[in-house]
């Protein structure tokens, strides 16, 4: 009886470096990424052949301002599905990132509010090296899934266009499913 005591606070032990994989944010990472979107934003000629694009696509030239409120928000959800090991717009808990960003202070429309699982600002990536590796990612991989994710970093489309407002998070684990997560808000306040 007296081992079986003992084994009990060694195996709680031993999972527990099964499930804690020590995320953190890395904002070296999520600068550049930034930096990388601003630039292509700015010439994408320079781009195109890189990154796939079709010199038809209509990207805007607006360049994107940091908003420190929307890293926050980024830099948490990146950090949630990290150390929470799942990959999804919607946390496990049921809610988009719409939610998060109207509760940090930063004021939606109402409209965008309606659902709590609703993601009008959010690109997500996995698995990454770094946050412009993320990016690059994210742009070139333009299958009907993920053309969301292109047309949203680079503001092809009117909706798109319009969004002026970016945060990035960007975390690296020591385990788990991914090996770093990234999430990129770019939104507008309701004015």
């Amino acid at each position: 009886m007296k081992a079986i005591s003992y084994m009990v606070p060694v195996v709680m032990l031993l999972l527990s470096f099964l499930y804690n994989n020590n995320p953190f944010i890395v904002k070296e990472e999520a600068q550049q990424a930034f930096q990388l979107l601003n630039a292509i934003r700015n010439n994408p000629q320079k781009y195109y052949k890189e990154l796939h694009l079709n010199a038809k696509l209509p990207i805007t030239r607006t360049p994107l301002r940091w908003n420190d409120t929307l890293a926050r928000v980024a830099e948490a959800k990146a950090m949630d599905m990290a150390k929470r090991n799942y990959f999804d717009h919607v946390d496990p808990d049921g809610y988009g990132i719409n939610y998060f960003i109207n509760q940090s202070g930063y004021t939606l429309n109402p409209d965008w509010l309606k659902d709590k699982k609703e993601n009008f600002f959010e690109s997500i990536g996995s698995g990454h090296d770094s946050g412009v590796e993320a990016i690059k990612s994210l742009i070139i991989d333009a299958e009907d899934a993920t053309k969301g994710h292109r047309d949203h970093l680079l503001g092809i489309g009117k909706w798109d266009a319009s969004l002026v407002d970016v945060g990035i998070g960007f975390v690296k684990c020591d385990g788990g499913k991914y090996q770093s997560y990234i999430c990129i808000i770019i939104a507008k306040h309701n004015w």
